[in-house]
């Protein structure tokens, strides 16, 4: 008997397509009982069904959504299926699967995918992907390893080490250092690292809206304004609205650093940084590099090595976004009163990040 894999279907480029109207570009309007009927090989793998989540862009998923894909691929696992397929965007694609890795209380194999090229271009990579992603969430290795995965461009990539690395190429998809899971060849798939959870998980957890943690990004000349706006914000507990016209006091919980070279600032951001965890706001160091993990070897403002002996925690070789969604899901967890163990909560949690089993 063939193994039963859901579809869990949120939009993106693979679902898109344009009006006709060069102006108002591409948009996410197919189904994904649609999606499936364009692929009529997945029956060769797996029987298949569907359950449509949502109909965004990459660029619009929000902690909430993404929470409702790992609320939904949950529920396929409840309902009996074997493995699980998300077909998201791809701006954020690489965020969600992470997030499903950290929050899952499942074992069964998640693979999310997507296109490049919308639904009805010419030469869409969309049906390949799919195609591909449904393989990986049916074949015996993924399923008694379970974890979260990103298949795209023939090539499986575990969600602990993903990145997007161009913006429209079609071999987007990669691993920095670590590399791929397995590959697709015309003899089936080619394992290259034994499939498992490679993400310390958090299991249960989910983002609460309220919690702001914010990315700054070191560059030549950055200084510490947008940190001493924030903790401005803590003191007055009143920042305006929001651009939905919601209240907001623009508070932070967390800042996320992506620092230059091996975690580095600038003095005056150093500094800033420095004052916010006096004050007892986390700040995670990490590097804007596309590869390579952080280490204090510098000291002197704004040194890796002077903000972590100040307190600053080693995000590892984690990019600033993925970094940020840890951090927001420990800072989810804090029961009221427990906020001034904050520091110490997100310390543990990145505790042997660096280590690749």
């Amino acid at each position: 008997m063939q193994p039963h894999v859901r579809i869990v279907s949120t939009g993106g480029t693979i679902a898109s397509t344009s009006s006709g109207d060069d102006e108002s570009g591409s948009t996410p309007s197919v189904s994904g009982d649609d999606l499936v009927e364009a692929v009529p090989e997945l029956a060769d793998h797996a029987s298949i069904d569907v359950d449509d989540v949502c109909q965004v862009s990459g660029f619009q998923m929000a902690f909430e959504t993404a929470g409702g894909i790992v609320d939904a691929i949950e529920r396929g696992a409840a309902e009996g299926a074997a493995g699980v397929v998300v077909t998201h965007g791809t701006d954020t694609m690489a965020e969600s699967a992470y997030y499903a890795d950290l929050a899952l209380e499942t074992d069964v194999p998640v693979v999310f995918t997507g296109a490049q090229r919308p639904f009805d271009q010419l030469g869409t990579d969309g049906p390949t992907n799919l195609l591909l992603a449904v393989r990986a969430a049916a074949h015996d290795r993924f399923r008694a390893g379970g974890g979260s995965y990103l298949a795209f461009n023939d090539a499986v990539h575990a969600a602990r080490w993903v990145v997007k690395s161009h913006t429209s190429k079609l071999e987007t998809f990669a691993s920095p250092t670590a590399g791929p899971i397995a590959e697709l060849t015309p003899n089936g798939l080619r394992f290259l690292r034994e499939p498992g959870r490679y993400s310390r998980p958090i299991p249960g957890a989910r983002i609460d809206p309220d919690v702001r943690v914010d990315i700054v990004t070191n560059a030549m000349g950055v200084d510490g304004r947008q940190i001493r706006c924030a903790l401005e914000s803590n003191d007055t507990g009143s920042n305006g609205a929001d651009s939905d016209g919601t209240d907001s006091d623009g508070s932070v919980d967390a800042i996320v650093v992506a620092g230059t070279g091996l975690g580095n600032t600038t003095g005056e951001l150093g500094a800033a940084l420095e004052e916010a965890i006096d004050r007892g706001v986390p700040v995670v160091l990490t590097s804007r590099c596309h590869a390579g993990t952080t280490a204090g070897r510098y000291g002197g403002p704004g040194g890796g090595r002077t903000l972590l002996e100040a307190g600053a925690v080693s995000g590892g070789d984690l990019p600033a976004w993925k970094a940020r969604l840890r951090t927001a899901l420990v800072l989810s967890t804090l029961e009221g009163g427990e906020e001034q163990d904050a520091i110490d909560r997100v310390a543990a949690a990145f505790d042997g990040v660096d280590s690749v089993a």
